[in-house]
């Protein structure tokens, strides 16, 4: 995943014991993520969610960003790490696969990579095999590294179009996209949209991801 600097889990400070555990730390953060957004998220509050002082929390952390780093971490490490397949193409499809839904459990966690620039390096198995797979295949190092970033593009696009949809559309009811295309008196200007009007939800809500990442995959390793 793309970053311009990481972090590691900062060395707990001297002095007395922690009661606060780092497990209770990242699942009240977590709780505090899901119900008021990452960007709410600060030292103060997260001491205040588990019920102690703020300067408990730094025997654990160092601040907001080794927080988040340490969050990103350990949702990487909860993943199921496949065993990659020996056939590189195939291995660029499992590694990005496993990436976009480990990240589409999460939403917030791609718009925090791709905002605060923080990385989290239990995650570099992905980019590293993804990167390896297509150097594997023929391209040149600077290649792959575009290829990697055109998959990242893609899954931070999907992932959070498909996020902000499910948030900001709760009411089943027409938006002003569908009462566009679908008016019969401005038909005649786009009949192909129009003619797709009653069917443009349900095509638009089914999972494509696959399908797109093998194409993308598939165009970029053909055109090297």
């Amino acid at each position: 995943m793309p970053a311009d600097h990481s972090a590691t889990p900062g060395a707990a400070r001297t002095g007395r014991p922690p009661r606060t555990s780092r497990a209770q730390i990242l699942t009240a953060a977590r709780t505090l993520i899901d119900r008021d957004g990452w960007q709410t998220l600060s030292m103060r509050r997260l001491a205040a969610e588990l019920g102690t002082a703020p300067t408990t929390l730094y025997h654990h952390i160092r601040d907001k960003q080794d927080l988040l780093v340490q969050l990103l971490n350990d949702s990487a490490d909860r993943l199921e790490r496949p065993v990659l397949p020996t056939d590189p193409k195939q291995r660029i499809l499992a590694a990005a696969t496993v990436m976009h839904d480990g990240l589409a459990a999460a939403p917030w966690m791609v718009e925090v990579l791709t905002a605060d620039a923080v990385l989290g390096d239990s995650a570099l198995w992905m980019v590293e095999a993804m990167i390896d797979g297509a150097i594997d295949c023929g391209l040149t190092p600077e290649d792959a590294v575009h290829l990697y970033r055109t998959i990242w593009y893609y899954t931070v696009g999907e992932i959070l179009v498909r996020a902000n949809t499910i948030r900001h559309r709760p009411d089943p009811q027409p938006d002003y996209r569908q009462a566009v295309m679908g008016d019969t008196d401005r038909n005649s200007a786009w009949p192909r949209l129009a003619a797709l009007a009653q069917w443009w939800p349900e095509l638009t809500a089914q999972d494509t991801y696959a399908t797109g990442l093998r194409a993308i995959v598939n165009g970029m390793l053909d055109a090297n």
